[in-house]
């Protein structure tokens, strides 16, 4: 049954704020899948990364996802990297919608810039790291099912908003968990 919604995308895009107001919404429960990784790793992850690397970061991102997908109805965001995996996205278009939450790099960066929690962009060229990152992975992210801009002056209420009225267009039953 396809009742949960996953949101996908950069880091930066806004996954956790819209979907914690979509679960408020819809009175659902919110999984973060980084915030679940740290709890149970009792560490962060930059501290996940500096210590076990990103493939063992990668594995159990996929074991969380699969854990928070099977409790069902859910609204899920996801890290950045996890669409990435094939067997991610098999386990969402199983379990649920992806949502991608689509955001300029402009937007991006200015999200992401002061944040020393983002592994991936601790690198002599932050910007253009992400740069990178986002002109590699868009192509993937465009495999899900809906796509919404999340631009840079919109409020979370905003962005929620188009999200729930492309979920309805795209297949209103979702919205009631079904």
């Amino acid at each position: 049954m396809r009742q949960n919604i996953v949101l996908i995308g950069m880091m930066g895009a806004g996954k956790t704020a819209i979907g914690g107001e979509i679960a408020r919404r819809l009175r659902r429960p919110f999984w973060d899948t980084d915030a679940e990784i740290e709890r149970a790793a009792a560490m962060t992850i930059p501290e996940i990364f500096a210590r076990d690397g990103e493939d063992f970061f990668r594995a159990r991102e996929s074991e969380v996802l699969g854990r928070v997908l099977d409790s069902g109805a859910s609204i899920v965001s996801t890290g950045g990297g996890a669409w990435l995996r094939p067997e991610n996205r098999a386990r969402i278009a199983a379990g649920g919608v992806a949502v991608w939450l689509d955001c300029d790099l402009e937007t991006l960066w200015h999200r992401v810039r002061h944040r020393p929690t983002r592994p991936l962009l601790q690198t002599q060229d932050p910007r253009g790291t992400l740069e990178r990152l986002l002109a590699e992975r868009s192509p993937v992210y465009a495999l899900a099912d809906i796509r919404v801009p999340a631009q840079r002056g919109d409020s979370i209420e905003q962005t929620a908003d188009r999200v729930l009225d492309a979920i309805r267009a795209h297949d209103p039953a979702i919205l009631e968990g079904k």
